[in-house]
């Protein structure tokens, strides 16, 4: 997956209501447990649980003379029923008087970091690390309980629609996404999805290049984890079947939802880069978010995933700050030394 670019002072942030640092991720109770879900047979789907720590920060140097006004935004990783956080360490300087974080719309929690004044030759600092419980997830055994649901959840329509780079609009996606599903007449719902699937990884193949979305890899016959994923999630929404992006580090994959015989939905992940999973996710990577269509206030244009941003107000002698977004596997909650190709 490529790596977001990102541009000083240009903020990139969503509405939200701050809440204190202290409040967050906290729960002893629930750190080691496996997690649940109101879906039957959920919990037996959660396989092989594995502990990590993740750092994620930044800093702020000033290069030359003083700054003012420093605010900079990061993301967090969020509680999943796949994923359990914790945070158990925070490190900040003097320099850092607001650490808050807020959520952005139902999925995403992020970190606001702000620094009145940061002295010439001296850094904003803050880096926290969290302690993540990470469970991959196995196939359902009855895949034909599942069905696609009649009738869509409000928490669950915005991702029926359409997002950057998931063009659900665009004529020849809509008619290959209706032909699949009506070539498996008959089938179970199951199986249709997986025919989206299916139908998706035969006419993608995998090589990374820019970013071009579900149309143009459509078009090319090639793209990388996020076109395929694009038009996965373009492919279900067409049919009337959630579907949304998970971001992990360096990389991103779909989940469909469906419901069960009881009417309870759940989301299912797939692997559309890579060797074949569906409906099952062996990648215990953290997920630092999910979403695909995040609506920005100082930016009218939705944007497909939420980056780190930092906005500098003055800058004394206008020498640019020295920057670091930091985001990396640790070996302790101490935030010791990185972890080799942690990911």
């Amino acid at each position: 997956m490529r790596t977001l670019t990102l541009t000083l002072l240009l903020l990139t942030l969503v509405a939200g209501r701050p809440v204190p640092v202290a409040a967050q991720f906290i729960d002893d109770d629930k750190a080691d447990k496996p997690a649940t879900t109101t879906a039957p047979g959920a919990e037996s789907r959660l396989r092989n649980p594995r502990k990590m720590y993740l750092a994620v920060g930044i800093t702020v140097q000033a290069a030359g003379g003083a700054l003012r006004g420093v605010s900079g935004t990061a993301p967090v990783p969020n509680d999943w029923e796949e994923q359990k956080v914790k945070l158990v360490h925070e490190e900040r300087s003097p320099e850092v008087r607001g650490l808050t974080y807020r959520t952005i719309g139902s999925t995403t929690k992020q970190l606001l970091m702000t620094a009145p004044t940061v002295a010439a030759n001296s850094a904003a600092k803050v880096l926290l690390t969290f302690e993540l419980t990470r469970y991959e997830i196995a196939a359902p055994q009855d895949t034909k309980q599942f069905r696609i649901p009649e009738k869509v959840e409000p928490s669950v329509r915005p991702y029926l629609g359409a997002s950057p780079y998931i063009e659900t609009r665009n004529v020849k996606i809509r008619d290959l996404a209706k032909k699949l599903i009506a070539a498996k007449e008959g089938a179970s719902d199951w199986e249709k999805v997986e025919a989206l699937y299916d139908g998706m990884r035969e006419r993608v193949k995998y090589k990374n290049g820019k970013l071009k979305g579900a149309l143009a890899a459509l078009n090319d016959g090639n793209g990388d984890c996020e076109e395929m994923t694009s038009l996965f999630i373009a492919f279900c929404r067409i049919n009337g079947i959630p579907a949304r992006t998970v971001w992990v580090p360096e990389h991103c994959y779909p989940e469909f939802y469906l419901v069960n015989k009881e009417g309870k939905g759940q989301w299912f992940p797939c692997q559309a880069a890579g060797d074949k999973a569906f409906g099952s996710m062996p990648d215990v990577r953290p997920i630092l978010q999910k979403g695909d269509n995040f609506i920005i206030p100082d930016n009218p244009k939705p944007q497909r995933y939420v980056a780190e941003t930092l906005k500098v107000k003055d800058a004394a002698g206008g020498q640019k700050p020295r920057v670091e977004f930091i985001r990396r596997q640790v070996s302790s909650p101490e935030s010791g030394p990185a972890v080799p190709n942690a990911f």
